[in-house]
C-alpha cells in the first residue's frame, strides 16, 4: 500500500501504547458508504470515525489481535476529516476501537484486514471519565509542591522540608530525575490511588508511607523520600492522592495535530533472554514512512 495517503515524507512512526474509541453505528448503510471513501489495500482497516458532532480529528483508532504468536496491536490517528488507515496488517481478526481526549473508549467491533470500518465514538459523560486515558505527566501536575518561598528547608522540627535543599528548583529537581519520577510513572493509575488491597491505615499519610516500604525496593525508597524531607514528602503524595480521590481531575490535553497525526503505532510482545530466565516485555520499535514493513510485525522471534 501506498503510506503517502496519509503519512508526510520522512515521518517516523513509532511503536507505543494507545488505545481509541469506537461507538455503535445506529445506521448502517450511511456510515458504510463513507467509511468507503477511504482507499484501502488487502492488508488494511480504514474509515471514517464521527461523533455527535460529525468527524472526530485528532482520535485513536485501534486494531488489537490475539490471533498472532504474539498479542499485537497497530494504531493510527485520524484526520481532519476523522479518517484513518491502519496499514499493513498481518492476517488475522482485529479487535477495533477509539479512544481519544474528550471520550470514553466505545465498544469493540470486530474486522479484518481489507475491510472499510466506519467507528462512532463516545463522548465521555464527565471529566472523571474523559481523565482516565490522559497522560500521566497530567495528573502529576496536580501535585502540590512546596511554594518558592518556604526554601531553604528547616528540617523536621520546622516546615519538613530537607535543610540541604536550598530553592524549590533544587527540590522539582530531586522529585523528578533524583528520586521519584527517576524510576516510577507517577501519575499513573497504579500510583495516583491507594489500592485497596494495602490494607486500612489511620491516615493517607500512613498509606503512603507503607507503600514505599513495600517491595524488593522499600529499604532505597525511605531514604530516598528523606532527599527530599520525610515529613513534607509523605504529606505531600497523601495530599495529591486525597485530591484525586475526592474528584480532582487534569485539564483535557490537546489532541494530535499537524504531524502528530500521522503516527503509526505497533506494539507487540517478545521473549528477550535475561540471564538465566525468560522475560516478556513489551516490543517497540520505529520505522520511516518509506520503510513500513521495517516494523514489528507481531510474528515470533
Amino acid at each position: 500500500m501506498c503510506m503517502s495517503r496519509f503519512l508526510l515524507p520522512g515521518v517516523v512512526l513509532v511503536t507505543v501504547l494507545s488505545v481509541v474509541v469506537v461507538r455503535a453505528a445506529r445506521t448502517t448503510e450511511p456510515r458504510q458508504a463513507a467509511a468507503s471513501a477511504v482507499s484501502i489495500d488487502s492488508d488494511d482497516i480504514g474509515g471514517i470515525v464521527t461523533g455527535g458532532g460529525g468527524p472526530e480529528a485528532g482520535v485513536w483508532v485501534i486494531a488489537e489481535t490475539t490471533g498472532l504468536p504474539t498479542k499485537f496491536a497497530r494504531i493510527v490517528v485520524t484526520d481532519e476529516q476523522g479518517r484513518y488507515l491502519v496499514p499493513d496488517l498481518p492476517a488475522a481478526t482485529y479487535d477495533v476501537w477509539v479512544r481519544g481526549y474528550g471520550l470514553v473508549d466505545s465498544p469493540k467491533v470486530q474486522s479484518r484486514p481489507g475491510s472499510s470500518l466506519a467507528l462512532r465514538a463516545v463522548a465521555a459523560p464527565n471529566a472523571r471519565a474523559a481523565a482516565a486515558i490522559y497522560p500521566a505527566g497530567y495528573w502529576f501536575s496536580l501535585m502540590h509542591v512546596p511554594e518558592a518561598k518556604e526554601f531553604p528547608g528547616t528540617g523536621p522540627a520546622g516546615n519538613g522540608i530537607n535543610p540541604a535543599i536550598r530553592t524549590q528548583p533544587e527540590f522539582l529537581r530531586t522529585l523528578k530525575n533524583g528520586t521519584c519520577l527517576a524510576c516510577h510513572a507517577l501519575g499513573t493509575r497504579g500510583t495516583r490511588e491507594i489500592p485497596a488491597a494495602l490494607g486500612a491505615f489511620p491516615t493517607s499519610t500512613a498509606a503512603w508511607e507503607r507503600r514505599l516500604m513495600s517491595g524488593q525496593a522499600g529499604m532505597n525508597m525511605i531514604p530516598a523520600l528523606q532527599s527530599l524531607g520525610r515529613e513534607r514528602a509523605l504529606s505531600m503524595f497523601a495530599d495529591w492522592t486525597d485530591r484525586i480521590a475526592a474528584g480532582a481531575v487534569p485539564p483535557q490535553p490537546p489532541r494530535p495535530q499537524g504531524v502528530e497525526r500521522n503516527v503509526v503505532v505497533t506494539l507487540g510482545t517478545g521473549p528477550i533472554p535475561r540471564r538465566t530466565s525468560t522475560i516478556r516485555y513489551p516490543r517497540i520499535g520505529a520505522t520511516l514512512a518509506s520503510t513500513p514493513t521495517a516494523a514489528f510485525t507481531g510474528r515470533s522471534s
